[in-house]
């Protein structure tokens, strides 16, 4: 059996730089008795293809736990980067495994690794692809809410660019910056851009600001069709003022901030109120 090709032409700090191996294959096919044989024969799981992609990458990319595990247990690199700069984590984030998100992290996988110029975080790959269980298991263990990616913002612009709204509501529920900016675009413009009433009543209910103006100077209202319900949504919060029940749940998780979901459920105060300071 080949495990590998016999003349790999360049040695890496994780490995021999290779064509796609053997150990690759059984990875990302799902082979897992094949996998467990070649490990048994000496192929090494840390071997990387032209590309930096191991073997570890593509069972993450095709959501191969048992693979995934089988690697691992074998000693293969838990945050090792691609070409791209991405990790394993951040392929099963964006395949949305869920499985594969919790070994890796069992396995002491980066719920945070440094961000390049060319890779966003797990949670933004989450957050892209609408894989809101793979988001909330990445806020549980402590993924930044606030990571910035050169390109895409914050893990909340990436859900509203997507229109994936009920990563929107996690990521919101979690304490994540309703205003926060890119190119001074709020998640609100990106909403409002969408055209996703749903999308923009959640942000309004989080304080999302009406006011906001991008560089080209536009409010996101301006990016909605006259006459429309995201429109009518928008123009209507323009002429009501806030209750005071919404501001002084606005007041509240504003202070407590990514405590707020565990705090406020520890307050002595009635049931109801639990509920509404929680949005459920």
């Amino acid at each position: 059996m080949e495990i590998e090709r016999a003349h790999p032409y360049f040695f890496g700090d994780i490995g021999c730089w290779a064509e796609r191996t053997e150990v690759h294959k059984a990875a990302c096919q799902g082979h897992a008795s094949k996998l467990q044989q070649l490990i048994q024969s000496g192929a090494s799981v840390n071997i990387v293809a032209v590309d930096s992609i191991t073997p570890l990458h593509e069972a993450c990319l095709r959501g191969q736990a048992q693979c995934v595990r089988l690697l691992l247990d074998a000693g293969a690199q838990v945050d090792a980067r691609n070409v791209d700069g991405s990790t394993p984590l951040c392929e099963a984030s964006s395949a949305g495994s869920v499985e594969c998100v919790r070994i890796l992290l069992e396995h002491g996988a980066k719920a945070n690794p440094a961000l390049t110029s060319r890779t966003a975080s797990p949670l933004h790959e989450a957050s892209m692809g609408g894989k809101s269980d793979c988001v909330k298991l990445l806020v549980a263990m402590g993924a930044c809410l606030e990571a910035y990616d050169l390109y895409h913002g914050t893990p909340l612009h990436v859900a509203c660019v997507n229109e994936h709204i009920e990563c929107v509501r996690v990521l919101l529920n979690a304490g994540a910056n309703v205003n926060a900016t890119r190119l001074h675009q709020t998640p609100l413009h990106h909403a409002a851009k969408n055209m996703r009433e749903d999308v923009i009543e959640i942000l309004l209910e989080f304080g999302a600001n009406i006011y906001a103006r991008d560089q080209q100077d536009k409010k996101p209202v301006d990016y909605t069709d006259p006459g429309s319900p995201s429109a009518a949504r928008l123009r209507l919060q323009e002429t009501r003022p806030c209750s005071l029940e919404q501001l002084s749940r606005l007041a509240v998780r504003k202070i407590l901030g990514t405590r707020a979901p565990k705090v406020i459920g520890q307050l002595d105060i009635p049931k109801l109120l639990i509920r509404y300071l929680l949005y459920q």
